[in-house]
């Protein structure tokens, strides 16, 4: 923010300091053309083409250039920095709570700590640290998780009591506090000034900057980026990146084939004040109050505080645009309740001077998280925007990364959390990205406890069952936009406690997903799958077979009828996808997948596969419902509809054919359930789904059949030890790790993407280990509950963190899995982690920083298998996720 008053002298130093720059930039058209000097043309070609010219922009620009491509041009419609950046409070905050936000935030502080040196352009860094206040237990603990997270990380860290905030910043009102986190390291800068400095940079080692020049469109054919349009002619180029923040939507469906890219604008408001009486120290900390829904830190001796108000007011749902942002309306009626929430805070302010009310926009995205990665469509059209206010704390880091993955093909760390094809191209529409954002923008400092969901944009993707589900008690959560059941709530039960119960201790539904795993256990539950990503692979020789036999580590040469779990993996043997496939005949496969795998596990098949027209690839996952029926009763039920056995000699484990179900044809029923629980999952095509659903219950009511929804097969999945893709598993996992090697073709002579990283594993070992863990000293009633993302330790030694947790009705401990390394004592090296490290050590999962005893272990309990078949079925039958 201090960059918006900073900006025109900062401008004319920078440029004085840099006469390079001025014969690159193009400079602002006048009236009287003989002052103004003719801007420099425009390249004919480039290798990539940068669009944007804020924190984003420059930061790819930099990093490519550092990792030593120079063919880069960047562009921007009016000037650097112009955009939201110019408006940036400049907080660069490292407590986040996704992982790997945090690693952004944490690099950019590093970053912006020894930019000015590097480029001599001021960034008015000053480390100030930053307090999280907390009014209420429950804040204190979802800060004491983050706090858990930043001191494994290695960065400074402490959870302080109101007294010790006074003393950090005498100006607090702490009487309502309960607590708070002290984050010594965190940071003000002028996110204007870093943006220089980064272009700066980025020009000296090559990259060529032109101001006032916008792209009009990006041009694709047959699937690859070829060119960019702009209003000063054409460049030809191999990659685009569009990092043009609230207009990113809008450049990605100017073209012919469009990029979806959800985000949408909220006004933003913050205040500027005149200086104190005394003048504000420059080091005093950050504020950030998310219960009072504030932030307040030092400007210029004064204050600038601003929040995220709980009624936002979206802008530009029509498109309307502007090159350069302009500061929007003043609107004190709206800011009123962050203004007495600031006087509360700070109640010394009364009497001060304000200098402004800001109001500026800044784009949000449908889940709070940033957007990076490249089109599923467009091969070479990069996107780095969607920032949800926290640009200039992600911006080094997400430059960083987004740089690797245009240069390597990938980045360095897993950003699935942040990859455009999380989306899908319904999250696109305009009504609902705007209905999104109203609701998104609040939750920025709304307190967020474990399996909370959204309420606006619902019901988007619904199967077909979803009306007979809702009306017997269904409670739903939405996954890529589709509708799943988590658990039934039954008659009686007091509806509206359920729905609003949010805690970090022991969960309402407790007592009800018990009774759905019950009886899964012991007679026969439905769940309705349908959200599952259905994909058909199929050509007219063997171009099917061999393709897949490359692209997946297991052998898929299997007779017709038998079903293969394997990964889909990638040159460093990494989960791109976990999927089950069943052969429907010689030339035809089935394949099942995640459901969050649609867009991504298209958009690699496609990339992947050989352009053959004899190769069909078909997304089918509208076409069939899917139903699980799970338990020992599941095969009485399904005999009794199909006139036909379906015992272990007529249908065995992990097998697929097409039967009647009922008065239904052509559905296709296999043997295999995704919890390790004896049953079938039935796909149906779509028209017969309501006929077969009824059919089933009608059916199953002698053997006390019920619904059951996604938290039973969660607590099944995880008592088993059964990975789940994009939780547990991810581009960096190999199946090594997670002791998978049995679904691996290593002995069979067929090379697959990723064997020789998996063949070197087999040799020298590996650097991580999938463990399961059953806390002991833990009381389910009085302790608070693990999730995921808990640290491990292992003799007191920080080990890694977990992935997933459910209790385990079964075994009435909770059970939480994770990966294990090996760090050695004394220079932090990774070593290898073997099956004795594992065995030999004491472990303990930190919850909310409090430490509890777990016992590891490297495989299930073989009693929780009710189903005795022979034991590689077994572990095959549910591997799978949710």
């Amino acid at each position: 923010a201090a960059g918006m008053f900073l900006r025109l002298l900062s401008d004319i130093q920078w440029r004085a300091a840099h006469p390079k720059w001025r014969r690159m930039t193009s400079s602002q058209r006048s009236t009287s053309t003989t002052a103004e000097p003719q801007p420099v043309a425009l390249p004919a070609q480039a290798q990539v083409v940068i669009c944007g010219g804020g924190v984003m922009g420059t930061s790819v620009a930099y990093h490519l250039s550092k990792m030593g491509w120079k063919d880069i041009v960047l562009l921007e419609q009016g000037r650097l920095a112009a955009g939201t950046t110019r408006f940036c409070a400049g907080i660069v905050s490292t407590a986040r709570p996704v992982s790997i936000e945090l690693k952004m935030a944490h690099y950019s502080n590093k970053l912006y700590q020894q930019l000015e040196q590097e480029t001599g352009v001021q960034t008015g860094y000053m480390k100030t640290g930053s307090i999280s206040l907390a009014q209420t237990q429950d804040r204190l603990i979802s800060l004491k998780r983050i706090a858990s997270s930043l001191n494994v990380m290695g960065i400074p860290c402490e959870i302080i009591s109101p007294k010790k905030v006074l003393q950090l910043h005498p100006l607090i009102n702490i009487h309502d506090l309960v607590g708070a986190m002290y984050v010594p390291e965190d940071a003000l800068v002028s996110s204007a000034n870093v943006s220089l400095a980064l272009a700066t940079a980025a020009s000296r080692n090559g990259v060529q900057i032109h101001e006032r020049t916008s792209v009009s469109h990006v041009t694709i054919q047959k699937g690859y980026v070829t060119g960019v349009e702009t209003d000063r002619g054409r460049i030809q180029c191999e990659y685009f990146v569009n990092c043009a923040g609230q207009w990113a939507y809008e450049l990605g469906h100017s073209g012919e084939e469009p990029v979806h890219i959800p985000l949408h604008a909220c006004e933003h408001f913050y205040l500027l004040t005149h200086p104190l009486k005394e003048p504000l120290s420059s080091s005093l900390p950050t504020v950030v109050d998310p219960d009072g829904r504030i932030y307040i830190r030092n400007w210029q001796g004064g204050i600038l505080s601003g929040g995220f108000e709980k009624n936002p007011k979206p802008l530009f749902t029509e498109g309307r645009n502007q090159l350069e942002i302009q500061n929007l309306q003043e609107d004190w009626d709206h800011f009123g309740p962050l203004l007495s929430a600031l006087l509360r805070r700070m109640p010394g302010l009364e009497s001060l001077q304000i200098m402004q009310l800001v109001n500026c926009p800044e784009s949000f995205t449908p889940d709070m998280r940033c957007i990076m990665g490249q089109s599923p469509t467009a091969r070479g059209y990069f996107v780095l925007a969607g920032m949800n206010s926290a640009g200039i704390s992600y911006g080094g880091g997400a430059g960083k990364y987004l740089a690797e993955w245009i240069v390597n093909g990938y980045p360095s760390e897993n950003v699935w959390p942040l990859d455009l094809k999380r989306f899908g191209t319904l999250q696109s529409s305009r009504t609902f990205l705007r209905h999104r954002v109203m609701e998104v923008m609040p939750l920025m400092y709304d307190l967020k406890v474990p399996r909370w969901d959204f309420q606006t944009g619902r019901q988007l993707r619904t199967s077909p069952l979803y009306d007979r589900l809702d009306a017997q008690g269904a409670r739903w959560m939405e996954k890529h936009g589709f509708e799943r059941v988590k658990y039934f709530v039954p008659p009686g039960n007091d509806l509206l406690d359920l729905d609003h119960s949010k805690t970090f201790y022991k969960p309402d539904w407790f007592d009800i997903v018990g009774s759905e795993v019950k009886c899964c256990k012991e007679a026969v539950c439905v769940i309705d799958m349908s959200s599952f990503t259905k994909f058909e692979i199929s050509s007219t020789g063997d171009q099917a077979l061999e393709s897949l036999q490359y692209l997946f580590s297991n052998d898929l040469d299997v007779p017709v009828g038998h079903v293969v779990h394997t990964g889909m993996l990638n040159e460093k043997g990494g989960y791109e996808n976990d999927c089950s496939i069943a052969r429907l005949s010689k030339r035809s496969f089935f394949m099942i997948s995640p459901t969050d795998q649609q867009v991504h596990c298209w958009a690699w098949l496609k990339n992947h596969l050989p352009d053959d027209s004899n190769l069909v690839l078909e997304d089918v996952t509208w076409k069939y419902t899917a139903l699980n029926l799970i338990g020992p009763r599941a095969v009485d039920v399904l005999s009794e509809l199909s006139y036909a056995p379906m015992t272990a000699e007529h249908f065995p484990s992990l097998f697929c054919k097409e039967m009647s179900v009922g008065y239904a044809n052509g559905i296709r029923v296999m043997s295999i359930t995704h919890t390790g629980e004896p049953g079938f999952v039935l796909y149906i095509p779509i028209e017969y789904a309501l006929h077969v659903y009824n059919e089933v219950m009608n059916m199953g009511q002698k053997y006390g059949i019920r619904n059951a929804g996604y938290y039973a097969l969660r607590s099944l999945r995880i008592e088993k030890f059964f990975a789940f893709w994009g939780q547990d598993l991810d581009a960096f996992t190999t199946p090594m790790e997670c002791g998978r090697e049995f679904q691996v073709k290593l002995d069979k002579g067929i090379q697959f993407l990723g064997r020789e990283v998996l063949l070197d594993q087999k040799q020298n070992g590996v650097y991580k280990r999938f463990t399961m863990f059953i806390l002991e000293d833990h009381d389910t009633d009085m302790d608070l509950w693990p999730w995921w993302g808990e640290p491990i330790f292992r003799n007191g030694r920080y080990v890694g963190k977990t992935t997933s947790s459910a209790y385990s009705y079964t075994l009435e401990r909770h059970v939480c899995l994770g990966f294990v390394h090996h760090f050695d004592e004394k220079t932090g090296e990774e070593l290898v982690v073997t099956t004795d490290f594992i065995n030999q050590g004491e472990y303990e999962i930190d919850i909310a920083g409090q430490r509890f005893q777990a016992k590891a272990k490297l495989y299930p309990f073989s009693s929780l298998f009710t189903q005795r078949r022979r034991k590689d079925e077994v572990e095959l039958s549910g591997y799978q996720r949710e």
